[in-house]
């Protein structure tokens, strides 16, 4: 999947009002996770991505252990949520940005990250999108 159509794909599905809102959207989601994972597991999903994206997982080498509740207060910081903003808006786009990031990388690399951050049943609600869509069969091509 190349840049303009992750971005696209963000937008659309999160409903934002711009191609802006959804690389925001995709920057506080992967940052935070590049930092709570291993530096493998953030490079393996980065080469995967288009490299503008791939970038914001492997900016920072450091690995960072926060739970699910933590991540969420760094995407609510991060992308200013005002007070009329719920955390549930915050936590739905970090969804899609993930959901998208499925997409676009193997079954394997998503599967890595989630056997790091998921072993505790909060960060599932992470992968909520991910898991509601049926997956092709391994071999068969994703559409895009």
């Amino acid at each position: 999947m190349d840049y303009d159509t992750f971005v696209g794909e963000v937008q659309n599905r999160a409903r934002l009002p711009s191609r802006e809102d959804a690389l925001r959207a995709t920057r506080i989601t992967l940052e935070p996770l590049g930092r709570r994972v291993d530096e493998g597991v953030a490079g393996n999903l980065a080469a995967q991505l288009p490299e503008e994206i791939g970038r914001f997982l492997a900016e920072d080498d450091a690995t960072e252990s926060f739970e699910w509740d933590g991540f969420v207060d760094r995407v609510v910081e991060a992308g200013e949520y005002g007070p009329e903003d719920d955390r549930g808006e915050a936590v739905h786009h970090a969804r899609v940005v993930l959901d998208v990031v499925d997409d676009a990388v193997t079954t394997g690399a998503i599967e890595d990250l989630r056997d790091q951050i998921a072993p505790a049943d909060d960060w599932n609600e992470l992968f909520a999108l991910v898991d509601q869509e049926e997956k092709p069969v391994e071999g068969e091509q994703r559409s895009e």
